[in-house]
């Protein structure tokens, strides 16, 4: 398996899109990913879907690691969630903070940051979890300011993380500052680059927005010129992303996590580029 891959998708919401997910992920045994990550909805809306899609990823050969958010749960459901992952053979998890679902209201559960996740994985469940957390190198959009979202980095790590995944970005520098900064304040486990590929210009500028990624001016005119011509902006989109994936390859970075949202196509092409897929080595 690669190392250097790892590959997230989503629960699919019915049977066509599982149909979709399992046909996608098929063509991406391609790539041998380390493992394979599965989103959990806002407030725990997708725990069942994400606990079915691990369970298909597992029998599809992969390595499957849950996300899990702490965020309207409590410490019992919590603990269950973990026992249920155990038994299911997961030995992967993702540990967020999580979104608040809309008209939640105050009801924010037991746990209201990812560190507190983390060390209570770790307590209940000892080292059979390795522990994947979130990082944001250009600073996560709720954050009070860069050193203080740098800080939270560091009490995740601190709690018992074995490596993290970031937010995805389009400025290799944003991720190479993080990792530096981390690692003045004793950060040693890897930061994994996420990767988002270009293929949709209103979903991406959505999900930016949302997220707090910046989508430089130049890649916003460009997606602009393009207008409604898929084709061009997929072409374009694989080129940008398939130049930063190799920066970072080649600057050190130690590996890539791919947004695949559920289609293998620009990932693979992005991967044959760099040459990481089986059909290209």
């Amino acid at each position: 398996m690669s190392s250097l891959v790892s590959l997230e998708f989503f629960p699919p919401r019915d049977n066509a899109a599982q149909e979709k997910l399992i046909r996608s992920a098929k063509q991406l045994q391609a790539l041998q990913p380390g493992y394979v990550s599965v989103t959990f909805g806002a407030g725990g809306s997708t725990r069942a879907g994400t606990a079915d899609a691990v369970g298909i990823m597992q029998k599809l050969g992969f390595d499957a690691a849950p996300h899990l958010s702490c965020i309207g749960a409590s410490a019992q459901d919590l603990a269950d969630i973990l026992q249920a992952y155990k038994q299911q053979g997961v030995r992967r998890i993702v540990a967020l903070r999580g979104d608040l679902p809309s008209g939640m209201g105050g009801d924010t559960g037991e746990f209201h940051y990812a560190s507190q996740l983390v060390r209570f994985i770790r307590e209940t469940t000892g080292d059979w979890f390795h522990i994947e957390v979130a990082a944001y190198p250009e600073m996560h959009p709720q954050a009070r300011n860069a050193a203080a979202d740098l800080g939270h980095f560091v009490e995740k790590v601190q709690a018992g993380a074995n490596s993290a995944i970031t937010q995805y970005f389009f400025n290799a520098d944003a991720y190479f500052s993080f990792v530096e900064r981390a690692a003045a304040r004793g950060v040693g486990v890897p930061i994994v680059p996420g990767i988002m590929p270009i293929t949709n210009s209103a979903q991406l500028l959505r999900f930016s927005d949302m997220c707090g990624a910046e989508v430089p001016r130049w890649i916003r005119l460009r997606l602009a010129e393009f207008g409604d011509d898929k084709a061009s902006i997929r072409a374009f989109g694989e080129e940008v992303i398939s130049r930063l994936c190799q920066t970072l390859l080649d600057q050190g970075a130690p590996g890539l996590h791919f947004y695949t949202l559920n289609n293998a196509d620009t990932t693979l092409a992005i991967t044959r580029n760099l040459n990481l897929s089986v059909e290209a080595a």
